[in-house]
């Protein structure tokens, strides 16, 4: 009897998207996390030196570690699900097939990404100096929902972000390969990432200041994305929130970089060795 071939390389695509995608977000979580730390503090609102600043750059370096894997790993399974679902092959991908995959995928991720963002921003500026202690905070005065706090902002930032990063990604791969006629390499890969990330980075990093506000607020009060956005603009200016769009966009370009680059390297490593199949 003969055996359908589709299902299993699907399924083989779906394990190798896993762990590529959990060796690219290591990657760059480890190797960029003091650009984080250094937007962050110039986001919070006691401002970059009150926060830390240039001290201690790997503080929450552990739980940033820890959800990276997961977080990744989450995006890209869903990500390629999301595009086969949908029914998509490699020569009828169009932006909006991007869009709504990379939606599907960011969604996906904010499930592991806002509780470790919570914590790790909270040690970034000091609130706290170790990962037991902020977790222990957490849960006495806040609860489990006191995890997902920013949820609907972290999701609000991160549609728009990958509805411009992966089509423009996805776009410039495209163009790029047909030009020369060949497959792009992941190098050629990670040059594209890069371009991509920062873009969308710097357009967006309004949404990343009212993000980062309300998952250090103690209280519930700045919990609205268009009240926070609000608040800033009239206490503190309009300049306000494009802090931190130098970091932000430096480390996004660079992870970008790394975090597509590596995932392209690892997918085709995996193919050649025909691991996880």
């Amino acid at each position: 009897m003969q055996t359908n071939p589709r299902k299993p390389t699907y399924q083989a695509n779906l394990r190798q998207a896993l762990m590529a995608g959990a060796v690219a977000g290591i990657a760059v979580d480890t190797a960029l996390y003091p650009l984080d730390t250094i937007k962050t503090r110039f986001q919070s609102k006691t401002g970059f030196r009150a926060s830390g600043g240039f001290r201690g750059i790997y503080s929450g370096l552990l739980p940033a570690v820890v959800g990276s894997a997961p977080n990744a790993s989450l995006f890209f399974v869903t990500y390629e699900a999301a595009k086969r679902l949908m029914g998509a092959s490699t020569s009828s991908n169009t932006p909006f097939t991007y869009m709504i995959a990379a939606t599907f995928g960011e969604i996906s991720a904010c499930t592991v990404r806002v509780p470790t963002e919570v914590i790790k921003q909270r040690m970034q500026i000091k609130q706290f100096n170790s990962t037991s202690s902020a977790i222990t905070n957490v849960l006495r005065t806040e609860g489990i929902l006191g995890f997902y706090r920013g949820f609907l902002p972290t999701v609000a930032r991160e549609i728009p972000f990958t509805c411009i990063q992966f089509p423009l990604y996805e776009y410039f791969k495209t163009t790029y390969g047909r030009y020369k006629q060949q497959h792009v390499e992941p190098y050629e890969a990670a040059l594209m990432g890069s371009l991509a990330g920062g873009i969308a980075a710097a357009i967006t990093t309004p949404l990343d200041v009212c993000k980062t506000r309300i998952m250090l607020s103690k209280t519930a009060k700045e919990a609205n994305l268009v009240e926070t956005m609000r608040k800033i603009m009239i206490e503190e200016g309009p300049k306000k929130l494009w802090a931190g769009v130098g970091p932000r966009v430096m480390w996004i370009s660079i992870g970008g970089s790394v975090f597509l680059g590596v995932y392209e390297k690892a997918v085709k490593t995996f193919a050649q060795l025909q691991l996880f199949t």
